[in-house]
């Protein structure tokens, strides 16, 4: 859902005034597209939906009956999906497809024109039919679970609570730390102390805050201090205060990009170029062959500036968007001739 998001900015910016409905499988997409302006339903079908056919069948026959300007298909390669392309009712069908005679879309995109990046295809396929292209990297809307000014204030509020900054007075340079992963992805407890150690050596000013995973229990031995919530949007508020955001792949990195906290993924097993942040200064590191410290200090290398300096209060830090960590990469699609 998440990596979703740059697709309605872009449809936001291309469609002045559209209205958007959202089909989504689970309850999580409430969360994330809560204050989009331009969207006007979120229809969540059931996790499992076969299990429960009457609800499941219910809202499909229910979402048919709108007939649509145009119906997208951002997924590649999802059987479901289609499937549920070609039984909504629209004008117009995008996706990509490389055999147009039998998808059941009006406009079929290559799917060479995807690119890598995961959050960046669904612009591919809007920019590809349109025939138009992003002129760099920063020509991508970013993700982003546009946090309203309350939630950024409450955020704020709760992080001073946890680094005992008083109200008035400026916050230390604050680090989030998210130290869970699925299987190989996950670092083990002693990589991040070791790694947490050399960080904080860059500046005595850095204030580490730990972000606790959905089961409840820290896994740095609840040595810093911890936050922990089950809202993915109470989550985010909090790291929206934070000056770096450092995180293995995993959905909490997303999120606090799409809260609009710089980021540091970190990479040992998945593929940087499908996964890794971007924008608001965030950045992915390849951490095979590399020890804990020697992460650290392409961190530090990387946001020294942020880092060292006292941010301002309030959320008005400066941040540079074009900082990036040396093993990131930009890979953009070939536009095959003819297209």
């Amino acid at each position: 859902m998440l990596l979703l998001t740059p697709l309605i900015a872009e449809l936001e910016q291309r469609y002045k005034g559209a209205e958007i409905d959202i089909l989504a499988e689970g309850d999580i997409a409430r969360d994330v597209f809560a204050t989009c302006f331009s969207v006007r339903n979120i229809h969540c079908l059931p996790r499992r939906g076969f299990k429960h056919p009457l609800a499941f069948l219910g809202l499909l026959l229910r979402v048919r009956k709108t007939h649509y300007d145009l119906i997208i298909d951002p997924c590649i390669g999802s059987n479901f999906s289609r499937v549920l392309t070609k039984f909504l009712r629209g004008r117009y069908k995008l996706g990509f497809d490389d055999g147009p005679r039998g998808s059941g879309l009006s406009h079929a995109v290559p799917r060479a024109a995807a690119g890598r990046h995961m959050a960046r295809r669904a612009i591919h396929l809007l920019r590809w039919q349109a025939d138009t292209g992003p002129t760099d990297e920063g020509d991508f809307p970013a993700l982003d679970i546009r946090l309203t000014p309350s939630e950024r204030a409450q955020g704020l509020n709760l992080l001073r609570e946890l680094t005992g900054s008083p109200a008035q007075a400026k916050l230390a340079v604050v680090v989030g730390i998210f130290a869970n992963a699925t299987g190989a992805k996950r670092y083990p407890a002693a990589w991040w102390r070791e790694f947490i150690e050399a960080l904080c050596e860059s500046g005595p000013t850095i204030r580490i805050v730990e972000l606790i995973p959905m089961h409840g229990h820290s896994m740095l031995g609840s040595t810093w201090p911890g936050y922990y919530s089950s809202d993915i949007r109470r989550m985010a508020a909090v790291m929206a205060g934070m000056d770096l955001l450092i995180s293995a792949d995993c959905g909490v990195m997303h999120l606090a990009v799409a809260a609009g906290v710089p980021t540091v993924g970190m990479f040992c097993v998945t593929d940087m170029a499908v996964y890794e942040p971007y924008g608001n200064g965030s950045c992915a590191l390849l951490t095979s062959g590399r020890s804990a410290r020697e992460s650290a200090e392409r961190t530090i290398d990387a946001h020294r500036g942020l880092l060292a300096g006292v941010p301002a209060d309030g959320g008005s830090r400066t941040r540079d968007s074009a900082t990036r960590c040396p093993d990131a990469e930009t890979q953009l699609p070939a536009r095959t001739p003819g297209h």
